[in-house]
């Protein structure tokens, strides 16, 4: 396993010592609960301090009373051997200052938009929403969520476009799905499941639970 090799959801879950981590949308992710501001502060100092030492840096979002942790290796554009050997650091550390994993807790979304012709409206999303156009649009600074274009027939008729894409930890997708369906959802499609589930609401406007599960 190189430092350069893209893991998928299946050889991540295969590691030892990352029931801290959760797989989902290419990425490591948790949420440490630190019980107040200022050891949410120390914590997230502490792992500042070892992402140094590894010349890798995660993505962290500090709030009362948890901090969120996000890896990544960004020249990949997906999860690597060297986010699995931080996660496991991070994991030690929480431990050494007592912020308890809720990796489940995390939710991720993206915006979908059907087109014919993705390079065709691409760059004009790319323009409107401050990211980059290559093949979907991203944000390198965080602020919006992704915009990834899902290929569709040419149409004249109105219909829906967009689309949420929310992912979520495997093991708390059934869960939200139930919650939807609980809430007047209906069950449009399960034939991708647990990759993807396709829900609408009482009007039809759809929306799909995702998990890095293998595709059906």
């Amino acid at each position: 396993m190189s430092d350069t090799e893209r893991l998928n959801a299946a050889q991540v879950a295969q590691e030892d010592g990352l029931e801290d981590w959760r797989p989902v949308l290419g990425r490591l992710v948790s949420r440490f609960r630190t019980g107040d501001f200022v050891s949410g502060l120390a914590f997230a100092t502490r792992v500042t301090e070892a992402a140094e030492e590894a010349n890798h840096h995660p993505d962290l979002d500090l709030r009362y009373p948890h901090v969120d942790v996000d890896l990544m290796s960004h020249d990949v554009r997906g999860t690597t051997a060297r986010d699995l050997r931080l996660a496991r650091r991070i994991s030690e550390i929480a431990a050494e200052l007592g912020a308890a994993a809720d990796p489940g807790a995390r939710t991720l979304v993206e915006l979908s938009l059907d087109t014919w012709d993705a390079a065709e409206i691409g760059p004009f999303w790319a323009a409107v929403l401050g990211g980059d156009f290559d093949g979907d649009v991203s944000d390198s600074s965080g602020q919006v969520p992704a915009l990834w274009f899902q290929e569709t027939d040419e149409h004249a008729e109105p219909r829906q476009r967009f689309h949420y894409d929310v992912w979520v930890p495997i093991d708390r997708a059934q869960a939200r799905i139930d919650a939807a369906l609980a809430a007047g959802g209906t069950l449009v499609s399960d034939e991708e499941a647990p990759s993807f589930v396709v829900l609408a609401d009482a009007q039809g406007n759809k929306a799909c639970i995702c998990t890095s599960a293998d595709r059906g």
